[in-house]
């Protein structure tokens, strides 16, 4: 079996070097890293995890905090961080963590038991003591897709996204924009935010009665708050749901009631999952790129725990409008209201 010796002898360098290089430390020479790098490759040395473990006092586990109800964008990513962060040499413990203090209580307590190297956060926590532990035992900490207590994070400018995906709404003629939000989601006063911001550009005051609020980010409460949306009337011509998932089940709602989309209502998501490409009608969509989001908070985790200070700060990634068959101009039935809206 071929030992870090082995790779040190091969490349006429110290063990210390090779391990700096394993361990994807700095000051190792471009050229000296290339070839030991090489050896490696040739070689097919892998690093025993349990003697790492031992040598630099590190479990080498990342722990994964996430809702223990979560939606496919969510699921997508805890997919691409795990996978990345095994591709840096480590292994994942997930904390399913329910909106109730017993829940969170369960939570902090794990992690005082655990040996954990880092922890990624999605979402946000309640229990402040949580962060206090995080703080206390200066343990490296980022946050997935939003921004809280001062933890550095990996996200879009939720906002600016939620601004242009309302006006992609309004420049197809629509005035009378209802929208799916939920009061505990972590990105909801940002996408509200850009979505009253992108009416008022447009001289349109928010309605409250187009306001509906789900508990959670899935399409089963997609589809409540879209019956709810119909219970008050058929005030509106298009809808921001502020998840794909939500407007998938907003679409599902509104064909079984016999109107089309996007010819009697528009729908638009947030998020671009994956099934949004196949669902019928095609679903128009702000997109979050997942897989470089993935990528970063693994990185970004990576950095942390090796003490790459100067690495570490808050990452906003660029969103993209997609349009899909979702969306279209307002039709004549509905264009009258959206007029005297103007």
């Amino acid at each position: 079996m071929i030992s870090i010796k082995d790779i040190a002898r091969q490349s006429g360098t110290s063990v210390s070097t090779v391990s700096r290089v394993v361990n994807e430390k700095s000051h190792v020479h471009p050229k000296k890293r290339e070839l030991i790098l090489k050896i490696i490759e040739e070689t097919g040395y892998a690093p025993n995890k349990a003697a790492r473990s031992m040598v630099l006092q590190r479990s080498f586990t990342v722990g994964l905090m996430i809702p223990d109800i979560f939606n496919l964008f969510q699921q997508q990513l805890f997919s691409m961080i795990e996978r990345h962060l095994e591709s840096l040499g480590y292994h994942t413990l997930f904390f399913l963590i329910k909106d109730d203090e017993a829940s969170e209580e369960e939570c902090l307590s794990r992690l005082r038991k655990e040996k954990l190297d880092g922890v990624i956060l999605f979402g946000r926590i309640k229990k402040q003591e949580i962060y206090e532990f995080i703080e206390r035992e200066k343990l490296p900490a980022i946050a997935a897709t939003c921004c809280y207590n001062g933890i550095p994070s990996v996200m879009v400018n939720d906002k600016q996204a939620a601004f242009e995906g309302v006006c992609h709404l309004v420049s197809l003629g629509h005035r009378r924009i209802a929208l799916i939000d939920g009061p505990d989601f972590y990105f909801s006063s940002d996408r509200m935010d850009g979505y009253c911001q992108a009416l008022a550009a447009a001289g349109v005051v928010g309605d409250e009665k187009r306001m509906i609020q789900v508990r959670h980010q899935t399409a089963d409460f997609g589809m409540e708050g879209m019956r709810e949306l119909l219970n008050r009337g058929r005030d509106f011509s298009a809808v921001f749901a502020v998840t794909d998932e939500i407007a998938i089940g907003a679409v599902r709602v509104l064909r079984d009631a016999g109107l089309r989309v996007p010819e009697d209502i528009s729908v638009m998501g947030f998020d671009d999952i994956s099934m949004a490409s196949y669902v019928v009608p095609r679903l128009t969509t702000i997109q979050q790129p997942i897989s470089e989001m993935g990528k970063q908070t693994a990185q970004l985790i990576h950095h942390y725990i090796n003490g790459d200070s100067t690495l570490i700060s808050n990452v906003v990634l660029p969103h993209k409008l997609i349009i899909r068959e979702s969306t279209a101009a307002v039709s004549d039935d509905t264009s009258a209201g959206d007029r005297q809206d103007l």
